[in-house]
């Protein structure tokens, strides 16, 4: 994560009141795609813009690293967040599945 930081810090992204972290998104990329990872806003802020802003300046790291296919993984039952996404410009795409290896079924 440290060496992440060091070459795209404008991927790590918070947003803060005064002094205090109140909202934060991770951005990454693999050379092709884009991705938008870890957007949390603290539930006392919610409602105020914040997640749009955050998402947003996301998006403008990425576009000046080069990137143009911007994506997020949502599970399927979260409707706020898909929600969220499809106002920021977002379209669910259908014809992807996401699979996974995992070392036992309980993590």
């Amino acid at each position: 994560m440290e060496a992440q930081i060091k070459e795209n810090p404008s991927f790590f992204l918070g947003a803060f009141e005064d002094t205090r972290l109140v909202g934060t998104v991770i951005a990454t990329t693999d050379g092709r795609k884009g991705w938008i990872n870890r957007l949390a806003v603290d539930p006392d802020y919610r409602r105020r813009g914040i997640a749009k802003t955050l998402v947003a300046e996301a998006e403008k790291a990425l576009r000046k690293n080069g990137i143009q296919i911007i994506c997020a993984l949502i599970e399927e039952t979260n409707e706020p967040s898909k929600n969220f996404f499809r106002k920021c410009g977002y379209k669910e795409l259908k014809n992807i599945r996401y699979f996974t290896k995992r070392d036992s079924e309980e993590i």
